[in-house]
């Protein structure tokens, strides 16, 4: 049976140390509600009232409860079940149409079929987009580099070599940037990487001739308003300084 009266004693002591109730708790096993109706009359510190907001606010912002961690948890919940709504494998529509509109907002609106990313699930896909829909395998694609002066260009190509399966002797000269003062807040730590597909004018072509047909209902639309605000076109252009 516990001695209460030793406890009370204990819990009085190390509040008036500035111990906050879940501090006292690790030391004597007593419930939070009884610590309550021992400790209500014992007047803290100022500093030590600091202290024990200081800690709360902690809690709160980097605790497992935190609204970060909440909304973490809610966005992986979101994601996994939207997951769900896709039927693995992709059919041949699906995965052209995919790939189309990716090249639609990301590829080269002029010459060849190609396209410029840093993120290595897109450059991935559409190496195997082309082989999918054109039949073209990795070793007949081109590619190029944008790093940075402080990057191995070596190492960068390996990896992106070892990723898609383009040959080293496929790679161009790649593009150094010149040193910048500016803060980056992104580090591109395999640089930007660019697919060139050659003699592919007509592929790309193709391409768009696939995304027109996917806008045909809107198409009409869009034109209408670009009649109805066609004076937005007529603004001059500045002049390069």
């Amino acid at each position: 049976m516990k001695d209460y009266t030793f406890y009370k004693s204990e819990a009085i002591r190390l509040r008036k140390q500035g111990l906050s109730y879940n501090e006292i708790r690790k030391q004597i096993k007593i419930a939070k509600s009884t610590l309550s109706v021992w400790l209500k009359h014992v007047r803290l510190k100022p500093e030590q009232r600091e202290r024990l907001y200081t800690k709360q606010i902690q809690i709160l912002s980097f605790g497992p409860q935190s609204q970060k961690q909440r909304r973490a948890r809610e966005i992986e919940q979101i994601v996994n079940e939207a997951g769900n709504e896709i039927k693995l494998p992709l059919s041949f529509e699906t995965l052209r149409l995919m790939g189309a509109c990716l090249y639609w907002a990301e590829g080269s609106k002029s010459g060849m079929l190609d396209l410029t990313n840093s993120d290595p699930h897109l450059i991935l896909f559409f190496v195997r987009w082309i082989n999918s829909v054109f039949g073209i395998s990795a070793k007949e694609i081109k590619a190029r580099l944008n790093i940075y002066p402080q990057q191995n260009e070596l190492k960068i190509k390996k990896f992106w070599s070892d990723l898609t399966g383009i040959p080293l002797q496929n790679f161009g000269k790649s593009y150094v940037k010149p040193l910048s003062k500016n803060y980056k807040k992104h580090n591109l730590y395999y640089g930007t990487m660019r697919i060139e597909v050659p003699r592919s004018v007509n592929l790309r072509h193709k391409v768009f001739g696939w995304v027109k047909k996917v806008l045909e209902d809107i198409d009409k639309d869009v034109k209408l308003k670009q009649r109805k605000w066609q004076s937005l076109t007529k603004v001059k252009r500045p002049a390069n300084l």
